[in-house]
């Protein structure tokens, strides 16, 4: 039965793919995973070096929840890659859920995002990303749906090692727009490290906080660092997640 159900999934996300350049590969993934499964979107995304790296989505709101576990650092997603285990939020909009991640279940409810279902990309050994499930109704998976969801899980991360890297410039030519901009943060991390003379995490956590606080994604703010129109050292004072009595929190507009 194993074996059958994997055929199935890998024939299903090989048709989805067809045609498909390096850089659309994420996207047909998620396109084919959100066909296999009762969900509504879904999204993909890299462990990165303290923050997740979205390599593509279903669509646009599967793109900005996964950019919302980005700026907040919490999240399933975060949660899933950190254990190597699934993590399923039933209902977003119950106090269970607002308590394992207060702020992010607030705003992904907000969107429409009712149930999310993260799975670990890898083995056991080593969790190298997550395929996170959005569903616009609350509840969990069946055990049916969670074995396609497993089998699907390993057939993406089959699908993205097998992406070409390493070879004159293949190394980034297929990263999607999701993923592309994302160097962007590291490299404003590096920019608060050496200006504040704090660690990568604390310069992180400046960014995140200071992100949360205006009511834009982090990877915005970042790009105003590198860019020289966002000053490092407006950092290293309020803001962070203090200022959370900036009108509309994340995504809403930001402060006058």
């Amino acid at each position: 039965m194993g074996g059958q159900e994997r055929s199935r999934v890998a024939g299903a996300v090989a048709r989805e793919m067809r045609g498909a350049g390096p850089r659309e590969v994420p996207r047909r993934l998620c396109e084919a995973v959100v066909k296999l499964l009762p969900v509504d979107d879904a999204g993909v995304a890299l462990r990165g070096e303290g923050m997740p790296v979205p390599l593509g989505a279903s669509g646009q709101r599967a793109a900005d929840v996964m950019e919302l576990e980005v700026t907040l650092g919490d999240g399933p997603g975060l949660e899933a890659a950190a254990t190597g285990a699934p993590v399923c939020a039933r209902d977003l909009s119950s106090s269970e859920d607002a308590l394992r991640w207060p702020v992010f279940a607030e705003q992904a409810a907000a969107a429409g995002v009712r149930s999310v279902y993260a799975l670990p990309l890898g083995d056991r050994a080593v969790c190298v990303g997550t395929v996170d499930l959005y569903r616009d109704v609350p509840g969990e998976l069946t055990a049916g749906e969670l074995r396609t969801a497993r089998t699907a899980a390993d057939v993406v991360t089959s699908a993205l090692v097998a992406l070409p890297r390493g070879e004159r410039d293949d190394a980034g030519r297929w990263l999607s727009p999701l993923a592309a901009g994302h160097g962007e943060v590291y490299q404003a991390v590096g920019m608060v490290m050496v200006r504040l003379g704090v660690p990568a995490e604390e310069a992180l956590s400046l960014l995140r906080g200071h992100a949360f606080a205006r009511g834009c994604p982090v990877l915005e703010l970042a790009h105003e660092v590198i860019t020289l129109h966002t000053r490092v050292d407006r950092l290293d004072g309020p803001g962070g997640f203090g200022g959370l009595d900036v009108p509309g929190g994340f995504g809403g507009p930001p402060p006058p």
